[in-house]
């Protein structure tokens, strides 16, 4: 069963960026989607970005062209590089297989965006 270690969340004033990593304890090559998702203060899970084996993306509508999803298969790694942040990206952030899979869900990597 594949574990992933989310990372590299933070304080970042608006405007800033952050790059998270998801480290996997096992392939992700099988894998076919890798996303990630994101929970912020009193909302629920929400889907942020995905990416396919075939390296094909989609976003959020309220991220797009700020957030880059990208994957590492041989570094069994995922990333999300985050630009020009907004105080509504402040959420706990999580990766997970896309669609996600219950046993999959880590301890995910705050990020807090304020000045």
């Amino acid at each position: 069963q594949v574990q992933f270690v989310e990372s590299g969340g933070g304080l970042v004033q608006p405007g800033g960026s952050l790059r998270l990593s998801c480290a996997a304890s096992g392939s992700i090559f099988s894998i076919y989607g890798m996303g990630w998702y994101r929970q912020p203060p009193g909302k629920q899970r929400e889907l942020v970005a995905r990416i396919t084996n075939g390296r094909g993306t989609n976003y959020a509508d309220s991220v797009k062209g700020r957030f880059t999803i990208s994957r590492d298969n041989a570094k069994n790694t995922v990333y999300l590089q985050m630009n020009n942040l907004k105080p509504e990206d402040t959420a706990v952030y999580y990766c997970n297989a896309w669609p996600s899979q219950s046993d999959y869900w880590g301890q995910g990597t705050q990020v807090t965006v304020s000045s």
